[in-house]
């Protein structure tokens, strides 16, 4: 062989061998850009996958503690409706017990009482008087007897004679109706002053009163369990 052919084989050998390792360094610099590019993938997926899965879990938070507010509203409006039946039917009961009144043989000397006290309170001395029509009879007759004890008692407590006149109302129309479980109104003043003494007034300004002890006693510590 030529020195000449000598030298083209080993230019084209060492041409070859510049080409392999070109490639395997070009082979080996895309696989290491590979698997980074890989792992960036990779990563950013994953934290896509836990911004999802945050954002999911929040939702789901936000709607349980909805689901339970929207339980326990529920349950309060509940217990409230129940309560208020009970007080209801409680006041209910009482009425019609109050109804009973006045089949008592003291009714008529309540009306005497009730007379009295309407017109220590209503402070006037020109006064009608309105009672049920079942009631008309057994307030004419107390009348007199109610006038007389206001009269003494004004004088007792102010050493003043006071003796109002009262006129029981003659219109039938204008009675109270039997709702009222009997006792009396009276008005002056042309009707502009009112003192309404009868039994479902009296009842109604009762139960105002005791409310707040009627539902301890019906709904111990329920304020507590309200707020628990």
């Amino acid at each position: 062989m030529s020195n000449s052919s000598s030298q083209i084989v080993q230019m084209s050998n060492f041409i070859l061998q510049e080409a392999h390792e070109k490639a395997n360094e070009i082979s080996l610099k895309t696989e290491h850009d590979f698997s980074l590019e890989k792992q960036s993938l990779i990563h950013t997926a994953k934290l896509k996958v836990l911004d999802q899965l945050a954002a999911k879990q929040k939702e789901v938070e936000v709607q349980r503690r909805i689901s339970q507010s929207t339980a326990i509203g529920s349950s309060k409006v509940a217990k409230s409706k129940y309560r208020e039946t009970l007080l209801s039917n409680l006041q209910g009961s009482a009425t019609q017990r109050l109804n009973l009144v006045s089949s008592d043989a003291n009714y008529s000397s309540l009306l005497q009482k009730l007379i009295v006290q309407g017109l220590v309170k209503i402070e006037e001395e020109d006064v009608t008087l309105y009672s049920r029509t079942a009631d008309t009879k057994i307030v004419k007759q107390v009348l007199p007897a109610a006038i007389k004890e206001f009269t003494a008692l004004m004088k007792a407590q102010t050493k003043l004679t006071i003796v109002p006149t009262v006129k029981v109302n003659d219109n039938a129309s204008k009675n109270l109706t039997d709702d009222t479980c009997g006792g009396v109104v009276l008005t002056a003043l042309d009707g502009r002053l009112v003192c309404n003494n009868t039994m479902q007034s009296r009842l109604q300004i009762v139960s105002n009163e005791l409310e707040p002890c009627i539902r301890e006693l019906l709904f111990p510590m329920s304020e507590n369990t309200a707020h628990a």
